[in-house]
C-alpha cells in the first residue's frame, strides 16, 4: 500500500491542495492525510482511500497480482538453458 500514499501526495500537489485542504474536503484530519501519504498509518480503510481518490476523479481498482514462477516452471521453460 506504500504506493497509494505516494499517488495521493502527487495528486494532491497537482491539484494545488494542502494536506489540510484535502482533509477538509474528505472529512478527515490533516494528520490522517499526512500518515497516509507517508505510509505511517497503522490501518487505512478502503473507504478513506476511496473518498480521497474521488476528490481527484479517480477510482480504486483491483487487479490480479503477478506471481513469480516456481522453480519447476522455470526448469520446464528451460530458463537456465538445460
Amino acid at each position: 500500500m506504500e504506493s497509494i500514499g505516494l499517488t495521493i501526495r502527487e495528486l494532491r500537489k497537482q491539484k494545488g491542495l494542502t494536506q489540510a485542504a484535502l482533509a477538509s474536503l474528505v472529512g478527515m484530519s490533516r494528520s490522517t492525510i499526512s500518515s497516509i501519504e507517508n505510509n505511517t498509518i497503522a490501518e487505512i480503510g478502503i473507504r478513506k482511500v476511496e473518498a480521497i481518490l474521488n476528490v481527484f476523479g479517480y477510482t480504486l481498482t483491483a487487479i490480479a497480482q503477478r506471481r513469480r514462477p516456481t522453480l519447476d516452471q522455470l526448469k520446464e521453460a528451460h530458463f537456465h538453458g538445460q
